[in-house]
């Protein structure tokens, strides 16, 4: 049973598909994050800062095992060991810290949307509520401003960190061996590449499943009400409306596993890669340590930045699918 044409807020998400987002789109987006100018400073300057705080015990590890052991020089190896040791702490701390500046950022712009959300659905005339869908509305208010909120937090966080981290660290490899950092780069075209594929294909799948999400919303929102249950007893059939929304879910559930398969593969593979040029740079940066070119620490420290340069791929995969608290969640 239908309940009647809807022509807003979800009736045809095709309309939108792979529409460009101008300018008037990104500046009422960046008028949310205004207000808070100020904690984003801090949550990206953390950012920076826990990136360049990490190279140093790559660097660290090379004077111990280049200086102070050969050398058996104790007071040495204490004095590293202890800036090790307080790395690792400045990077825990700066870690909290960069925790607390998404949750307050994230949670300010929840709060912000959905109450500004709230007041204009309230203010729209009567005619508006005859042709929206009310689940549609609730959708909205619920999980698309929590998706706005991973945008600012989640995903401009990570990029900036990822940029940082690789910058940094290309940096430092260059400057301790040239040659193996050359050939680490020659792996990276096999990380970006599918790297891009499959992210244009979640990004779909994500998209058509957040749009079946809203869709069953608005139906339970719908059946479940006085009107709309007495609506489908009087005139429809509960088995057509059990098949139907039946259909939505299974659809979700594919999509799951579907989406599921997809990251996991990638992450497979650009774990792989990154097995695969730690090798590679022992394999080479072992011989040039016998040829007495670089040194036993040297190699350490570009293993080391090896791992980091792929690192971003394997946080991603950390990162939870949705929000790590259950603020904002209604």
């Amino acid at each position: 049973m239908r309940m009647g044409p809807h022509t807003m807020l979800g009736s045809d998400p095709s309309a939108v598909k792979g529409a460009p987002l101008g300018r008037d789109v990104l500046r009422r987006v960046l008028s949310f994050s205004r207000p808070y100018r100020t904690m984003l400073i801090g949550f990206l300057a953390t950012i920076v800062l826990a990136a360049v705080i990490q190279l140093a015990p790559p660097l660290l590890f090379r004077q111990i095992i280049d200086e102070a052991i050969p050398k058996d020089n104790t007071r040495l190896l204490h004095l590293l060991a202890g800036l090790v040791i307080a790395a690792a702490v400045g990077e825990a701390v700066l870690s909290f810290f960069e925790r607390w500046w998404s949750a307050r950022i994230g949670e300010g712009l929840i709060y912000d949307m959905r109450v500004m959300l709230f007041d204009h659905v309230q203010q729209m005339p009567m005619g508006f509520f005859t042709r929206s869908q009310t689940g549609a509305l609730v959708s909205r208010l619920n999980n698309d401003v929590i998706g706005a909120q991973r945008a600012v937090t989640g995903t401009l966080g990570a990029v900036v960190s990822n940029v940082i981290v690789l910058v940094t660290t290309l940096v430092a490899m260059l400057i301790l061996e040239w040659r193996l950092t050359l050939m680490a780069l020659v792996l990276l075209p096999i990380f970006v590449i599918p790297a891009k594929r499959v992210g244009r294909k979640l990004a779909d799948i994500t998209r058509e499943g957040m749009n079946l999400n809203a869709s069953m919303n608005s139906t339970m929102t719908e059946r479940f009400g006085v009107a709309g249950a007495l609506l489908v007893k009087l005139f429809g059939s509960y088995r057509t409306e059990t098949e139907s929304f039946s259909g939505r879910a299974a659809r979700v559930r594919d999509i799951g596993v579907r989406s599921a398969v997809y990251s996991r593969t990638f992450f497979i593979a650009l774990g792989l890669v990154a097995a695969i040029g730690t090798a590679v740079v022992y394999w080479v940066g072992g011989q040039l340590v016998i040829a007495d070119v670089i040194t036993l620490g040297t190699l350490v420290a570009l293993a080391a930045y090896v791992v980091r340069i792929y690192q971003p791929a394997h946080l991603a995969d950390q990162r939870p699918g949705g929000r790590d608290d259950g603020a904002g969640v209604v």
